[in-house]
């Protein structure tokens, strides 16, 4: 079951009142909207952004009687020609929740995990790219640099020439297949800690695959700018690229005097909420109001 992280301090920065209007760019299993919608009784609604047409179908069934939640399947790089399309204003807030799923991992078939045979696949929607195209036919320079600076992987020279000595004799297409090749990538004197060794090239092929940090910097503005003036916009991010892009955003808004920062330092998950779901441990909350 996915359970929303930092459902709380949401609440805490959107701050819903009754009646009021928010956008959730990434609605997944609306955890958060649900939240929302709750907080906004009796006419306050919620649109619903969802990039992946395979998890809007496995919760369909999640919200059939809620009239004021507003379901599209979208791209969030398209939020302003979503809200136009929509008419939906005035905007008193806007998620954005950056993580996976635990149904990407369990249940998408996509190769998302490390822990299951599958396809390498890892896209969010259909119109991107695969993972298995990176691996296959992408150079070895560019998927060192994906893995150096999406993964911050430190043996990503060796991986990525592992790599392509491999797909000389055979197309990498499973994920277990590209396990092999990361396994044997590392020294045999390297000592693996707690963290599995695949996980930065995983999350690096992931970030790729779905072009994550353009996609957050293409809808930072967008957000600012459907927001009304004194509307929140609240942002979770789960790896430190991410969080960079959202930091320098509300720095460089805040000299313009379009926002004001409400958190002067990313707001972390408590440690019970960590204890009860691990992928909160990686999360970062930052939050602005629209001035």
């Amino acid at each position: 079951m996915h359970i929303p992280v930092l459902l709380n301090e949401v609440i805490q920065y959107l701050a819903p009142q009754p009646n009021e209007n928010f956008i959730d760019c990434t609605l997944g299993f609306g955890g958060h909207s649900k939240a929302i919608l709750e907080k906004t009784k009796p006419n306050g609604k919620v649109l619903g952004i969802e990039w992946d047409e395979g998890k809007l179908k496995a919760q369909s069934s999640k919200f059939k009687v809620e009239e004021r939640l507003v379901v599209v399947n979208d791209s969030y790089t398209n939020l302003r020609d979503i809200v136009e399309r929509e008419k939906f204003y005035p905007v008193n807030g806007i998620l954005l929740d950056l993580g996976m799923s635990s149904w990407d991992l369990e249940e998408s078939g996509r190769g998302f995990s490390f822990q299951k045979d599958e396809p390498l696949d890892m896209r969010y929607a259909v119109q991107s790219l695969t993972a298995e195209e990176i691996i296959n036919k992408w150079s070895e320079e560019e998927i060192t640099r994906i893995l150096r600076d999406y993964g911050q992987e430190r043996f990503a020279k060796n991986i990525a020439s592992n790599i392509v000595n491999v797909r000389r004799q055979q197309p990498i297409e499973t994920t277990f297949q590209l396990i092999e090749v990361i396994r044997k990538s590392f020294p045999r004197s390297y000592k693996f800690g707690r963290q599995h060794f695949a996980t930065k090239t995983f999350q690096a092929l992931r970030i790729a695959t779905n072009n994550e940090l353009a996609n957050l910097e293409k809808v930072l503005p967008q957000a600012l700018e459907v927001l009304r003036t004194g509307g929140k916009l609240v942002v979770i991010s789960f790896h430190s690229l991410e969080d960079r892009i959202v930091k320098n955003f509300f720095r460089d808004q805040q000299k313009q005097n379009s926002l004001q920062i409400l958190t002067k330092k990313p707001i972390m998950a408590a440690l019970a909420e960590m204890r009860d779901n691990p992928k909160a441990c990686s999360a970062k909350l930052r939050s602005a109001v629209k001035l």
